[in-house]
């Protein structure tokens, strides 16, 4: 994996975060089949609601990386424009300090919980909070462990259904990776309109496992740059992974990379400004044509300027070459939801071997415990309408 034996990775404490974004392809397999056996039941489930409410917010919900599975949920569900149901992404942590803000009582809302643990106390609290203060409140609750609280909150609640991932997206590393794509990818199979047909999939976890066997090269060469800043750029829910990506660095490398994400289009008022000798940009193009101008325009201007750019693209073209200095292609795929699934192992594994670089533990970042894999020393007030 990524060119290293497992010997190597396990002195490294690095085997648990290079299985976990290795299997991602075999994850999404189990989730894939998984989904097809309880297909039924799940879109009876959300059906029942949909027919019995002209208006239903969904109310996609986690904090950190599960948060960031809800913002490029409602980039791809809301072109659908599904009648009557408004996506909504806020995270926990908003929630949580500002109920009232969020929350309408008399507005059917089915909140959509993502956990890899189920025990954050923010993810705790706002289901709590979401029981005190919605009347007609639904629940689906996705999470990688059965044992967590909000798997066990739900146990015999009609108005509810959990979807658990399989026990291989329940990542033992710090960082979440296939729990965070495995979580995006079966809520798409859950609220999307577009099913994903079996060849369809198949094209998917073939591209997924090539570029995971061919990518450690241009990140190998990518490393050679020394660069204690980077960008990740995007438009659409390319801006929204960009957030997720940035995360990855950020956290394999214990904040030793100084990392921002932004829209291709937004960059350029003012946080363009971060930009420095020690930066590269890893720009992720859509495969919109009318979308991906803009993302052309940002590279010329970033190639101008010269920055080093990494291009993440379904298809390379002599354009693309000439501007970037490298250029990542990972084969023709049917949506930019799909794109998002394969960019995102690049993100992963550039972030593992620039943390290796460091010298720092990819499976425990923080040894120190100032940053834990579950989230601790929050405290939750208890709610007291005024």
């Amino acid at each position: 994996m990524f060119q290293l034996t497992e010997e190597k990775l396990e002195q490294q404490k690095a085997i648990h975060t290079a299985r976990e974004i290795y299997q991602q392809p075999d994850v999404w397999k189990e989730i894939f089949s998984d989904f097809q056996v309880q297909r039924k039941s799940l879109q009876q489930f959300l059906t029942s609601i949909y027919e019995k409410h002209d208006r239903v917010r969904v109310i996609f919900t986690g904090a950190g990386t599960s948060a960031y599975v809800g913002d490029a949920l409602v980039q791809e569900l809301g072109k659908q424009n599904q009648e009557g149901i408004d996506f909504e992404s806020i995270p926990t942590t908003d929630i949580v300090g500002n109920p009232m803000n969020y929350f309408q009582k008399n507005v059917p809302t089915i909140l959509v919980s993502f956990a890899r643990s189920g025990n954050s106390p923010e993810s705790v609290a706002t289901v709590n909070l979401a029981e005190q203060l919605i009347k007609e409140l639904y629940q689906v609750v996705i999470t990688c462990n059965k044992d967590g609280e909000l798997a066990k909150n739900i146990v015999g609640d009609d108005n509810s259904r959990l979807v658990l991932l399989p026990e291989e997206a329940n990542d033992k590393s710090f960082a979440m990776t296939s729990s965070y794509t495995g979580m995006l990818f079966a809520a798409y199979l859950l609220f999307t309109e577009m099913d994903l047909s079996e060849s369809q999939f198949e094209k998917l976890t073939s591209n997924a496992k090539r570029l995971l066997d061919t990518i450690t090269d241009k990140i190998e060469d990518i490393l050679t740059v020394e660069f204690d800043r980077i960008v990740y750029l995007g438009s659409g829910i390319f801006s929204q992974l960009s957030k997720e990506a940035s995360l990855k660095m950020l956290e394999l490398t214990a904040g030793k990379v100084v990392t921002m994400s932004e829209s291709s289009l937004g960059f350029r008022h003012g946080p363009k400004s971060t930009l420095n000798e020690t930066s590269i940009v890893v720009l992720f193009m859509s495969k919109d044509s009318y979308t991906r101008k803009y993302d052309v325009d940002i590279l010329k201007e970033l190639s101008a300027d010269g920055t080093k750019v990494v291009v993440l693209t379904e298809e390379s073209n002599e354009e693309l070459e000439s501007l970037a200095e490298w250029v990542i292609a990972v084969d023709a795929i049917e949506s930019d939801f799909l794109l998002s699934l394969l960019y995102i192992i690049f993100a992963q594994g550039v972030a593992l071997k620039k943390s290796l670089q460091l010298g720092i533990t990819p499976d425990n970042p923080s040894p120190d415990g100032r940053v834990n894999r579950v989230v601790k020393g929050v405290t939750i007030y208890p709610w007291n309408e005024q």
